[in-house]
């Protein structure tokens, strides 16, 4: 007697890869693009895969720890290419976001990353698409905010010695004394590897100024500044233009870090939908806790596969994709009301190389952060 037999068969794998840093002081950058990105992949797939065209695919993330190092970064990249992935999330710093660049461009791959400088979002560059909010565009809205709430004239510069606190702390620069407050000091300087902040600190606070930026600091720097800002007597207004992480702020600075001004995730309670609210849930059952940058880090997965449904042909060819960015839309899932997911940037870049997210910007208080103002960017 024939028996048949009917057996299930498993999804077609999308392979999505992360290059990025999970380790060292700047770590929280990284690991939470990683686990958000881990998050929403099991989601879905739990829901049963995402359709592309006639195809249903299981997400599988497949990730490399560059360690905040260009040259490993480079071979993070390769490794992608090797097992033909072309949507890469990441890198997360100047460095290493410029470095993979000729590597992205020769081996078709389309690449996020969670870094600022402009050469890699205009022409001729073309396949990397900003993740975030840039300093150049959230340091203008928090000064101007601190300006005309806060009285704020004066303000002093503080940057870890790399290119890429470096060139933020420039852009601050400029924007600051274009919107006409007074730069005091912008020449002080740190090494990464820094335990005593207070030498480095001293310099700053002798200026006296209404606001002391710290640009570019990694998370693990940002509490050990503030410490000891704070106990050199310091009472102005501390902030910065990267994203930062409750729990290390807490943990390193206590109620020294309250009033502490950063970049947050993009969402707040009062714009947050029920899927961002059930993301959140379900990072933080995978993880035991959650950090508000996911915030921000759950939209690049998701723009590259609604993007990808959009235009199926853009699977394999990333050329596709880029046709497909300029009149991109669907309705975002983790807003409330009617806001969208498009690609955003003309006016930083000359074209639309960035991801549309709200700004947040948060004030920290009491261990945990509080939304001070919410904008936009085109």
């Amino acid at each position: 007697m024939a028996m048949a037999c009917q057996t299930a068969t498993a999804n077609e794998a999308l392979k999505i890869g992360f290059v990025g840093v999970t380790s060292g002081p700047a770590a929280a950058w990284g690991t939470s693009n990683v686990r958000s990105m881990q998050t929403r992949a099991d989601w879905l797939n739990e829901q049963g895969g995402v359709t592309i065209g006639d195809t249903t695919y299981d997400i599988e993330i497949i990730t490399f720890d560059d360690q905040k190092d260009p040259k490993r970064a480079i071979a993070g990249m390769e490794k992608m290419a090797q097992e033909g992935i072309h949507y890469v999330v990441g890198p997360n710093v100047d460095d290493g976001a410029a470095a993979v660049r000729p590597v992205a461009e020769k081996n078709d791959i389309i690449y996020f990353p969670y870094a600022f400088p402009k050469s890699l979002y205009t022409p001729p560059a073309s396949n990397a698409v900003l993740g975030m909010i840039a300093n150049y565009q959230s340091g203008p809205a928090i000064y101007t905010y601190l300006k005309e709430n806060k009285g704020v004239k004066t303000v002093a510069f503080v940057a870890a010695n790399e290119s890429d606190p470096l060139s933020q702390r420039d852009g601050g620069v400029a924007a600051a004394e274009a919107l006409g407050l007074k730069v005091v000091s912008s020449n002080i300087t740190y090494q990464v590897d820094t335990t005593d902040f207070t030498p480095v600190i001293t310099p700053a606070i002798k200026k006296r100024p209404d606001l002391l930026v710290l640009s570019g600091v990694a998370p693990a720097n940002a509490p050990q500044l503030i410490r000891s800002a704070r106990e050199l007597g310091y009472q102005g207004i501390i902030s910065t233009e990267t994203a930062q992480d409750a729990q290390v702020l807490q943990e390193g600075a206590g109620n020294l870090a309250n009033g502490f001004i950063s970049v947050g995730g993009a969402s707040t309670p009062e714009i947050a939908s029920d899927t961002m609210r059930e993301f959140v849930k379900r990072y933080t059952e995978k993880f035991g806790e959650y950090n508000d940058e996911s915030n921000t880090k759950v939209y690049a997965l998701e723009y590259i596969i609604e993007t990808l449904k959009a235009n199926p042909n853009a699977l394999t060819n990333v050329e596709e994709f880029k046709k497909t960015i300029e009149t991109f839309e669907v309705p975002n899932p983790y807003m409330k009301g009617d806001a969208s997911l498009k690609y955003v940037g003309t006016t930083s870049f000359t074209q639309k190389r960035q991801l549309m997210v709200p700004l947040v910007v948060n004030v920290y208080q009491d261990g945990k952060f509080e939304t001070l103002f919410i904008a936009e960017v085109d």
